[in-house]
């Protein structure tokens, strides 16, 4: 079964109230929901608060879902002004560079982990220079790995501005890198 029918089963379970269906939904999508819009709001805890509003909402909308764009596109884009309307509410302390350290990849060696822990901070750092709306087109393409069309489709932009974005959020983002020292040849 490919993920497109077995997207459309899930949902069409879920209209139904199956509470399997939602078990399914939050198993498959719930950690890329959350890392969106950990990335986003920059605080866990309204993450967290946010994501399990992502599914409620899903929950309660899940017969208007009709399958024009993939499930995901429409979880983020649920995502995406769930965050919005939660940064315009609160304005809350930014990344915690302390607590993104103590995230350690388990898969690597100590030295591996440091590396990529440093380069981990400056390119967050660097991230962190770009506007709101570059930053979320980065975020978008590159960590969710979206289409333009779906980026599109998720924060309600043509896709004729969408690519504008992407054009000056990575010219940007290179001329910030090569500010801190990095240049093309950094991984």
């Amino acid at each position: 079964m490919n993920a497109t029918v077995d997207d459309q089963w899930v949902m069409s379970r879920l209209a139904a109230r199956d509470p399997g269906a939602l078990r399914t939904l939050v198993a498959r999508h719930q950690v890329r929901v959350f890392r969106f819009l950990a990335r986003l709001v920059r605080n866990e805890a309204v993450a967290e608060e946010l994501t399990n509003e992502v599914f409620l909402e899903a929950w309660r909308n899940a017969s208007g879902f009709a399958g024009r764009s993939s499930l995901t596109t429409w979880l983020l884009a649920i995502a995406h002004n769930r965050a919005v309307s939660a940064l315009r509410k609160r304005r809350e302390e930014g990344w915690d560079d302390e607590q993104a350290n103590r995230l350690a990849d388990d898969a690597d060696d100590p030295e591996v982990s440091a590396q990529k822990t440093e380069k981990a901070v400056v390119l967050r750092r660097c991230l962190d220079r770009l506007s709101a709306e570059h930053r979320e087109i980065v975020d978008l393409v590159y960590y969710q790995e979206l289409s333009v069309a779906e980026v599109s489709e998720v924060l309600g932009i043509p896709e004729a501005t969408v690519k504008t974005r992407m054009f000056y959020a990575r010219k940007k983002l290179s001329d910030i890198l090569k500010g801190a020292g990095i240049d093309r040849g950094w991984p």
